[in-house]
C-alpha cells in the first residue's frame, strides 16, 4: 500500500539523451626495462606493475633513470614523452627485475685514486666482498670501506687498512639488463599464484586506473616478431572490449633490415601485416641520442591528437619529429621522397628529412598492401574507428541489464546520432549515424537479451596524394599584341 500524499511532488527522471564517455585514445602503455634498483639505495622500483606517470619527474621518482637507453628502454621513451613531447600521461610496465635479471663477477680488480675505486658495473644487488689483490685478506665493510651500490662506487673509510693507491680484487652482483629475453616482455600467467607479467598486464590498465590503453609500445624490444605479435593481439583485444593501435619497430641492425630496400622482405617474411600495427623504420637520432622510431611516433600521435581536442581523426603523417637524424646499423639513412614513398607502400612509416625538417611520413597500417580496405589500411581511420567503438562501448555500459524497451533503444540511438552529428560539425567524421535494424535483431536474439546497434561512420582519409595539372594555354599569347 502506498503512502497518503497531500500536496505538490517532485522527481527525478533519467535523461533521455546520454551524453557520451570522454577516451583518450593516445595513452601509451610501455613494456621495457629501467633503472627500478638504481632509485635509493636499499629500494628497488616496481617490477611487473603498471605505473601510471603525468610526469617525468614522477616517472624517475618511481622507476629510476639512466642514460644507457639501450639496456633501459623505458627510460628512452619517458625523455621522448615528458622532455621532446610534454605528453602525458603514460603507463609504465617494468619487467626488469634485478632479483632476478643479475650476473657475479668474481675478483674484478680495480684500484683506488683520491680514496675512491669505481667498479665496470653499477647498480650492485647485493653487498661486495672486498679483499687484497692476492685474495688473501678480506676487509671489512664500514672499518676499511663503504659502498656506493647504485653508482659502484666503493670509498675507503678514514683509517683503512686499504692503502691509498691499492688495487683490490671484488666479488659483487649487479642488475643485469642484457638477460632480460623477449619471453620476460611477453609475460605471462603464473600458474602457481596467478600474478601477470609483461604484456599480460595490459589488461590490468583499465581495472586499475580507469583509463584505456590507446598504443601499446616495447622500445627496443618490438623488432622481435613474437613480441609484435603478441603486441598486435593484445591491442585486438583489451579486456575482451576494447581496441588500440601496437607501434612497432622492423629491426634496423646489421642482422635485420640495414637498407630501406629490405624492409618489405623482412616485414612480410616476419608478418607484420597487422591492421592495429603501425610499422616503423629506421631508428632516429637527436643530439647524439638514439630513439627507435615507435618511440617518436607515439608522441607525435600524443600531439597531434592534441592539438584536434583528443579526437584520433587526423594523420600523424608529414608532422615535425623530434629528431636530426635516421640511423640504421650505425649509419645515416638519407631517405628521398621516392624511397620514402616505397617504405609507404609496403605498409611502414619512416622519417623524411624534407627542406630541412625531419618529418614522419606514412600514412598505411601495417595490413597494407595485402589488405586496402580504407577502415583497415589508413592509420587515423583505423584509430577513428577503435577510438569510437571504445567510446561506445564505455558510454552506455550504464545501459547493461536494462529492461530492453523501446525508451532504451530511443536513448541510444538519440544519443549517439547527435555524438556523431557532433564529430560531423568538427569535420572529425564526414558523417555518421547509428540505426536499430529488424534484420539485425531477430527475435531470437531479442528474446535472448541481446540488441544489436548499426554504426554508419565515415572518417576523413588522409590527402595522402594531391595532383596539379599544368597546361600550356596558346590564347595568352594574345597579351602580345596588347589584346
Amino acid at each position: 500500500m502506498s503512502a497518503y500524499r497531500h500536496g505538490v511532488y517532485v522527481s527525478q527522471l533519467p535523461t533521455s539523451i546520454i551524453p557520451p564517455r570522454r577516451v583518450d585514445c593516445a595513452i601509451p602503455v610501455v613494456v621495457g626495462a629501467a633503472p627500478a634498483h638504481m632509485i635509493e639505495e636499499g629500494q628497488t622500483g616496481p617490477v611487473n606493475q603498471p605505473v601510471l606517470a603525468h610526469s617525468h619527474a614522477e616517472a624517475v621518482t618511481a622507476l629510476g633513470y639512466s642514460d644507457d637507453w639501450a639496456a633501459y628502454g623505458l627510460c628512452e621513451f619517458v625523455y621522448s614523452q615528458f622532455v621532446l613531447h610534454a605528453a602525458g600521461p603514460v603507463i609504465l610496465i617494468n619487467v626488469f627485475d634485478p632479483a632476478r635479471h643479475k650476473t657475479a663477477v668474481t675478483a674484478e680488480a680495480v684500484s683506488f685514486s683520491g680514496g675512491r675505486a669505481t667498479l665496470a658495473h653499477a647498480g650492485l644487488v647485493a653487498a661486495p666482498v672486498v679483499k687484497s689483490a692476492d685474495g688473501q685478506t678480506t676487509h671489512a665493510a664500514g672499518a676499511d670501506y663503504h659502498v656506493d651500490p647504485i653508482a659502484g662506487v666503493i670509498r675507503l673509510s678514514e683509517g683503512s687498512a686499504i692503502a691509498a693507491g691499492a688495487t683490490v680484487a671484488v666479488d659483487y652482483v649487479y642488475g643485469d639488463p642484457s638477460k632480460l629475453t623477449a619471453d620476460d616482455v611477453i609475460g605471462g600467467i603464473d600458474a602457481a599464484t596467478g600474478a601477470a607479467s609483461g604484456l599480460e598486464l595490459v589488461d590490468q590498465i583499465f581495472p586499475r586506473f580507469g583509463l584505456l590503453p590507446g598504443l601499446i609500445v616495447a622500445p627496443g624490444w618490438s623488432r622481435h616478431p613474437l613480441v609484435a605479435a603478441v603486441m598486435a593481439a593484445k591491442a585486438a583485444n583489451v579486456n575482451g572490449h576494447f581496441r588500440a593501435m601496437a607501434v612497432v619497430d622492423v629491426d634496423s641492425g646489421p642482422d635485420g633490415a640495414a637498407k630501406y630496400a629490405d624492409v618489405a622482405a623482412w616485414k612480410a617474411q616476419n608478418n607484420y601485416a597487422d591492421s592495429n600495427m603501425i610499422v616503423c623504420w629506421p631508428k632516429v637520432a637527436l643530439a647524439g641520442k638514439e630513439f627507435w622510431l615507435s618511440t617518436q611516433v607515439a608522441g607525435r600521435i600524443a600531439a597531434t591528437d592534441a592539438d584536434n581536442g583528443g579526437v584520433p581523426f587526423e594523420s600523424p603523417s608529414n608532422k615535425a619529429l623530434e629528431i636530426n637524424g635516421a640511423v640504421a646499423a650505425g649509419q645515416a639513412v638519407w631517405l628521398g621522397p621516392a624511397e620514402a614513398n616505397y617504405l609507404n607502400s609496403q605498409g611502414v612509416v619512416t622519417a623524411l628529412n624534407w627542406n630541412g625538417s625531419w618529418r614522419l611520413w606514412g600514412n598505411r597500417t601495417g595490413c597494407y598492401p595485402a589488405n586496402t580496405d580504407v577502415k583497415d589500411a589508413f592509420i587515423g581511420v583505423q584509430r577513428m574507428f577503435c577510438w569510437l567503438g571504445n567510446e561506445f562501448v564505455l558510454t552506455f555500459w550504464q545501459k547493461v541489464d536494462r529492461p530492453i524497451t523501446r525508451r532504451l533503444v530511443e536513448t541510444i540511438v538519440d544519443s549517439y546520432n547527435i555524438r556523431l552529428n557532433g564529430l560531423a560539425a568538427r569535420e572529425a567524421i564526414l558523417g555518421g549515424r547509428v540505426e536499430f535494424l529488424r534484420a539485425e535483431n531477430p527475435a531470437s536474439e531479442l528474446m535472448d537479451g541481446a540488441i544489436t546497434f548499426h554504426l554508419y561512420v565515415t572518417p576523413p582519409s588522409p590527402a595522402r596524394e594531391i595532383n596539379g595539372l599544368i597546361e600550356y594555354d596558346p590564347g595568352y599569347l594574345a597579351v602580345l599584341f596588347g589584346n
